[in-house]
């Protein structure tokens, strides 16, 4: 039987929630940054944030990140979800007490002075960040596993309204605290806190159907999920978020330790913020391949809706550096001023190629997470930390450039190899599927 080719709007169907999603959770550092920026000691609250608090939590959530593209591939039928519940529940309980452990022990100043070299005037805020932030990681875990869920059944567009839930909470209390004149890192690490667990509790009540109607009586697949099998799918994908989300605080404490240092570490928030609003769209693409691909005749299409994707980003990019949007964004709407705007925007050009790298990462990346080959993946990050650690300690060492510029340049180095790499283990998976679809792949 011949199948017509798997039409791009249906693909911009499944994608443009899971984008929406990814851009509004992408809009939350810029908001932050904007509110922080227009409180109290806004550079020594910017750099607390974007230098300690945010690279820290990341890491302590990295064995969970990678939930939302296991539970996409691996929840077909109840017995595998209630594994992947099981990691959940006793993966997110430890991590919360490891982030307990960092926050309230003299652990945190191992971390934060002797690891990140941190500038002192940062260090007792980030503290207070990082203790309010102590509901992070269980709740994104939560989220993540059911959304995956979602996508699986068909119901991604549930996330972007989770993600509305959340963008709404953390304005509400960023206005609460700006009204109230609160310290700059409480207001935000007290606006992410209550953010994510909104979306849980919303995304929690809105799968209860989803489990009910669709995933229990879902077929029992064949052999069934072990936990052996389970591990072998996600150990890859751990590693793979762990040595991805290492980069941030082996950024900040290279930032740290480079010239115009407090000032490279405030600004660095607002610009990665800003960058990943853009890389979100190309993020979100990464599920939809993995649920899109099987299908027959799909090859030709997401290939085509790849190259559309990482084009328009770079283009965007491009507009707003280049033209007075660069103004309006960093300084009338983030409140940087003069001297950290003209930094900031160098630091739009010199991450130019990072949006559209997303897109050809999601493309690669995916059609490896569906064929359940993830250890190309974790290979291609292992390659993205060594360049990019690799620029950073050159950075370091030579100390006459800037640690911004340094970073971003690290960064946009380490993606482009990490890009490489996934697109020549997935070479034999593409000549599968051009074969099965009667394409060329080129």
């Amino acid at each position: 039987m011949q199948h017509s080719p798997l039409a791009l709007r249906r693909i911009f169907k499944v994608w443009w929630p899971l984008a929406a999603s990814w851009l509004l959770m992408g809009m939350e550092l810029p908001i932050l940054s904007a509110f922080v920026a227009r409180l109290a000691e806004p550079k020594i609250n910017l750099a607390a944030y974007g230098g300690i608090v945010f690279p820290l939590a990341l890491i302590i959530e990295a064995p969970v990140i990678m939930l939302l593209a296991a539970s996409t591939a691996l929840s077909k039928d109840w017995a595998s979800y209630q594994k992947l519940r099981n990691y959940m529940l006793v993966s997110g309980g430890l991590l919360t007490a490891l982030h307990l452990f960092t926050a309230l022990t003299p652990f945190y100043y191992v971390v934060a002075v002797d690891i990140l070299g941190a500038p002192p005037e940062i260090i007792e805020p980030a503290r207070i960040g990082l203790i309010i932030m102590t509901p992070w990681t269980w709740t994104i875990a939560y989220r993540r596993l059911n959304q995956g869920v979602m996508i699986r059944f068909g119901h991604s567009n549930i996330i972007g309204v989770g993600t509305g839930v959340r963008l709404t909470m953390d304005i509400s209390v960023l206005v609460v605290g700006y009204l109230l004149k609160l310290p700059g890192i409480v207001v935000a690490t007290t606006a992410v806190a209550a953010s994510v667990t909104a979306e849980a509790i919303y995304i929690g009540f809105r799968v209860q159907p989803v489990l009910r109607a669709e995933l229990k009586p879902a077929p029992v697949i064949k052999p069934a999920l072990t936990y052996r099998a389970f591990s072998a799918f996600y150990f890859p994908l751990v590693m793979t978020s762990l040595l991805t989300l290492l980069i941030q605080p082996l950024g900040s404490a290279a930032l740290g330790r480079m010239p115009l240092a407090l000032e490279s570490l405030a600004v660095w928030p607002v610009v990665s913020g800003f960058i990943f609003m853009l890389r979100s769209m190309g993020v979100a693409f990464n599920e939809v391949v993995v649920a899109l691909v099987d299908e027959p005749r799909s090859t030709r299409s997401l290939r085509r809706f790849t190259i559309i994707l990482s084009s328009v980003t770079t283009a965007i990019i491009v507009l707003i550096a280049a033209t007075p949007l660069s103004r309006l964004w960093l300084q009338d709407i983030s409140a940087l001023p003069p001297a950290l705007f003209i930094l900031a925007r160098n630091g739009l050009w010199i991450g130019l190629l990072l949006p559209g790298l997303n897109a050809l990462q999601s493309w690669y990346q995916g059609v490896l997470l569906n064929s359940g080959k993830t250890r190309g993946i974790s290979e291609a990050v292992a390659i993205f930390l060594t360049v990019t650690g690799l620029v950073l300690w050159g950075g370091v060492a030579w100390g006459k450039m800037t640690g911004l510029y340094v970073g971003l340049i690290a960064f946009s180095a380490g993606m482009f190899f990490q890009t490489v790499w996934l697109w020549v283990r997935s070479r034999p998976i593409m000549y599968a599927l051009c074969k099965r679809d009667a394409c060329l792949e080129s």
